[in-house]
């Protein structure tokens, strides 16, 4: 049977009607089971890192050495996925210098190649302390007894006399226990530290091979613990859910934030522009591992997965619900049209950069003075973020919110001041 031109004319009617707006609190509620899955994924993959570390240290060789390696580049892929709920969050941002923190003075935590390194440094005493091979030493006035190296020890060393560059916990303090120093410049090549420096007695290289391996257990522990404290801050009854889906409008503007602050003045300004104008290998967020292109690719990845209110995890699985898209599309379709198309476009120029990096053509390398194939590959990427953060920008006026400042960089904004 034909249906009547009513019928029709209602079915197009009924087509024709805009769909029922989100409601924000069912759109926070996405952002925060995003968060408590993308931080329950960290921590499992630590835990992961957690057991291959162990294994390294009871056993050390070059198979168990490369298996703690893979397991923290592993530990990195959910991780970085959630640097979106960092500026927004402050129960986040009192917590992640903890666990992220870099660049990193490395000469604070073992031994260093002196003619790369640089000796003693005016504005940070404690570059050099090698606090491997040194169990009591002074942090001002203060003495430390480092007989054993501890979770204590670290985070008496943790930002030491308020020195940022002082990072003595979190994934780059392993890093750095795993690979060692990046001594090749702007050429291909991470870290190459032997299984030997972790062979207790006979055999140990670098000296202290016992107080090293102390070392990289505590510090993996840490990494767990302080994984563990943020999953349950997430989870269901956690306080940093609780500070978002309480006023839903307040969590909109931390969801907002976070997108924007990350996408310009930290990936945009200081992980990408200011490393390639300075070209300066050691400005990479990964710089030990020669991971960076990662680092970059994820960090983009969510802050599209918090736009769109997808998140797939490590196994597959996908947690998604009323999304921060469907939001602004109630209020402007052609701002969420636009915004999801430079969010693709962004997460497309990162994953070319990760596609040339993990095809050959280094981070380090890209970073060179005059390689220009490496410079257009950064700066596309640069470029697709600062345009998407003023369209964040443009969506924060769409969902009825106050104007945000977002994290800013003299690499964007004042580029003069970079060489002063």
């Amino acid at each position: 049977m034909k249906p009547t031109l009513t019928a029709l004319l209602l079915t197009g009617t009924l087509l024709a009607s805009p769909a029922l707006a989100v409601e924000k609190a069912d759109v926070v509620k996405t952002y925060a089971d995003i968060a408590a899955a993308g931080y329950a994924d960290s921590l499992t993959s630590a835990q992961a890192l957690q057991t291959a570390v162990d294994a390294l240290i009871a056993a050390p060789s070059d198979e168990t050495l490369k298996a703690a390696r893979t397991a923290w580049l592993a530990s990195r892929v959910p991780y970085q996925q959630t640097e979106v709920f960092r500026f927004g969050n402050p129960i986040v941002d009192d917590w992640e210098g903890k666990v992220n923190a870099w660049p990193l003075d490395e000469g604070l935590i073992d031994y260093v190649d002196n003619n790369a390194y640089g000796g003693p440094s005016e504005e940070n005493p404690l570059s050099t302390l090698n606090v491997v091979a040194t169990p009591a030493f002074k942090i001002g006035a203060t003495e430390v007894d480092a007989a054993t190296i501890s979770a204590d020890t670290i985070r008496s060393l943790h930002e030491a006399d308020g020195i940022e560059a002082n990072v003595a916990s979190g994934y780059h303090a392993v890093e750095f226990l795993l690979w060692g120093q990046d001594l090749n410049g702007t050429e291909p090549g991470a870290g190459a530290r032997p299984h030997t420096d972790y062979i207790q007695g006979e055999g140990c290289t670098g000296g202290n091979c016992d107080r090293r391996a102390a070392y990289l257990k505590a510090a993996t522990d840490l990494l767990v613990a302080d994984l563990q404290e943020m999953s349950a801050n997430w989870a269901e009854g956690g306080a940093a859910r609780a500070a978002v889906t309480e006023d839903p409008a307040k969590g909109v503007q931390a969801m907002l934030t976070g997108m924007g602050s990350l996408s310009y003045g930290e990936q945009a300004g200081e992980r990408m522009k200011l490393g390639l104008m300075l070209n300066d290998p050691e400005e990479e967020h990964d710089c030990f591992s020669d991971n960076t292109q990662n680092s970059h690719y994820y960090d983009g990845l969510g802050i599209r997965n918090v736009y769109l209110g997808s998140y797939t995890r490590p196994d597959g699985s996908v947690v998604s619900g009323p999304s921060l898209s469907e939001l602004v599309a109630s209020g402007d379709a052609a701002v969420d049209t636009q915004l999801k198309a430079e969010l693709d476009d962004s997460v497309a120029k990162l994953a070319a950069l990760k596609a040339a990096a993990d095809g050959g053509f280094a981070y380090d390398q890209m970073l060179a003075p005059g390689n220009k194939e490496g410079e257009k590959l950064i700066m596309d990427a640069v470029n697709a973020l600062v345009t998407q953060t003023a369209s964040i920008q443009r969506a924060v006026a769409v969902v009825g919110g106050d104007k945000i400042e977002f994290e800013g960089s003299d690499s964007l904004d004042n580029p003069d001041a970079v060489f002063q």
